[in-house]
């Protein structure tokens, strides 16, 4: 088998950000039963490392540290912790290839599209970095006599993130750089698949200066360990990127100690074509927005809802786009589709194709003879999907476009929110009219219209339905992380009566 001697120390320019140990409490651990996992490149199926699976009691430890270390983090001025978040920033960007290069070795993406999430993933760490200067209380003008009334913010405390493997650097900062400047120590349980971005973070924040036990990362058997940060009463906050279906469990698992709870899970988003539209124009973006992160994404557009006036030659336009995108190890140049994460990806992909089939789909393209190696799968185009398919019900998580022609406005909307999930919707109209209607009546938590891109750390990330609890970025990201607290002051000798 590759290993690191061969895959990834000739590719670092800083081999010491490669960490096969968990890290807690400012030290590298390995696990204490002398379990491990391997770390398998999704595009050639060769272990790049591997990763101790960690003991109950060595996750108890990392609530320990994390318990001892928060008294002085919570103590410190706002912007002594800017400066260290700041500093964690800078040497993120100084790193950038190498962040990249670990992250494509583990995930598969195209390394541009791995470049464009360190740099989305640190812009996360400098807007918290000064948003924690901004975690402003109010003053209350009291109804009681000689009394003043107000509130201001404190850290929630303990704060622990499940996060996922199609954006392994990028949803970790999101949530870590929010709790930190709120005050909070983290916890940090990244997927078996890419825990290497995770634990080079943990190398760029003990760089950066931030004490021991505010920033920890533990491995393990998911479930094992989810349990456990579930059920530890001092974890105060638990924030998850995933399923719907996980996050039903955290929920569940999480009752007893009563937690803050942030989660952001499935989506399934129509992409809502206008009569008005320039077909090409239109195919173009739908490429885009299905196709990032080779599908693997909770953002991708996975009904695409064309007007009927216009759905042949949007399915054209479509086709010789989507014919163009180049499949292959993300390592090479000019890639555009990397790997799926693993087998069992690429045979739900297929599996949710011949149900199409099976159920009257047209399947345009999609030779899958042409992949690359055994964890690819080659974008296929799927027209006439109805909602009894599996590729409308469900997120697909991979390159399948399944293409619904539609009448008009109110059968769009209509189409569009039959799903339980409501993360994000994509309309393409220049209609001002159409535009408002769409984007009022569809259930999602963010609309992008006449745009592919929508997110970035200005933006309350999060759905409604169940796609999710609460709101990552923006100006409302950080308060996941805090509690208000409220104060009334009575003057001396001012009680009732006197």
């Amino acid at each position: 088998m590759t290993t690191l001697s061969t895959t990834l120390a000739k590719r670092l320019e800083d081999p010491r950000l490669f960490r096969q140990y968990a890290y807690v409490n400012g030290k590298w651990t390995h696990g204490e039963g002398g379990r491990e996992e391997a770390v398998i490149d999704p595009a050639t199926g060769e272990a790049i490392g591997h990763i101790p699976l960690m003991e109950a009691e060595q996750i108890t430890a990392a609530v320990d540290a994390a318990e001892d270390a928060f008294v002085q983090w919570r103590a410190l001025r706002a912007d002594e912790r800017c400066e260290k978040l700041l500093a964690w920033y800078d040497l993120i960007q100084a790193n950038r290839e190498d962040l990249a290069t670990i992250m494509t070795l583990e995930q598969g993406k195209p390394l541009p599209d791995a470049r464009g999430e360190v740099e989305y993933g640190a812009s996360f760490v400098r807007w918290f970095a000064e948003e924690g200067k901004r975690t402003y209380g109010n003053t209350i003008p009291s109804p009681i006599p000689n009394a003043s009334l107000g509130t201001i913010k404190e850290p929630v405390g303990i704060s622990a993130m499940i996060t996922p493997w199609n954006f392994p650097l990028a949803m970790i900062t999101r949530k870590a750089a929010a709790a930190l400047a709120a005050g909070c120590p983290v916890i940090i349980k990244p997927a078996n698949e890419t825990p290497f971005s995770a634990l080079a973070l943990a190398e760029l924040a003990e760089r950066a200066g931030i004490p021991e036990g505010i920033f920890n990362v533990v491995l393990g058997d998911p479930p094992e360990v989810s349990k456990i940060l579930c059920s530890e009463p001092r974890i105060r906050a638990l924030s998850f990127t995933g399923s719907t279906r996980v996050g039903r469990i955290l929920i569940e698992q999480s009752a007893n100690t009563v937690k803050r709870l942030s989660l952001e899970l499935g989506g399934n988003a129509p992409f809502i074509v206008g009569p008005d539209m320039d077909p090409k124009e239109a195919a173009y973006a739908a490429v885009a927005a299905k196709f990032q992160t080779a599908g693997q994404d909770c953002l991708a557009a996975n009904r695409i809802l064309v007007h009927e006036s216009i759905h042949d030659e949007f399915v054209a336009q479509f086709a010789e786009r989507m014919s163009a995108l180049t499949v292959g190890n993300g390592l090479q140049s000019e890639i555009d589709l990397g790997p799926l994460i693993h087998r069992q990806a690429v045979e739900k992909a297929a599996s949710i194709v011949d149900d199409a089939v099976s159920r009257g789909a047209t399947m345009v393209a999609g030779d899958q003879s042409q992949a690359p190696g055994e964890n690819f799968f080659m974008p296929v185009l799927l027209t006439g999907v109805t909602p009894q398919m599996k590729v409308w019900r469900e997120e697909n998580f991979a390159p399948v476009a399944g293409i619904t022609a539609y009448r008009d406005d109110d059968e769009a909307i209509e189409m569009a929110n039959d799903t339980e999930y409501g993360l994000a919707a994509y309309i393409y109209t220049h209609d001002i009219r159409r535009i408002w209607k769409l984007m009022r009546a569809l259930e999602y938590g963010m609309v992008s219209v006449n745009s592919v891109k929508m997110t970035g750390p200005p933006v309350p990330f999060g759905g409604v339905k169940q796609s999710g609890l609460g709101r990552e970025g923006g100006a409302t990201g950080i308060d996941e992380y805090l509690e208000t607290k409220y104060y009334c002051l009575g003057a001396l000798g001012s009680v009732s009566g006197s």
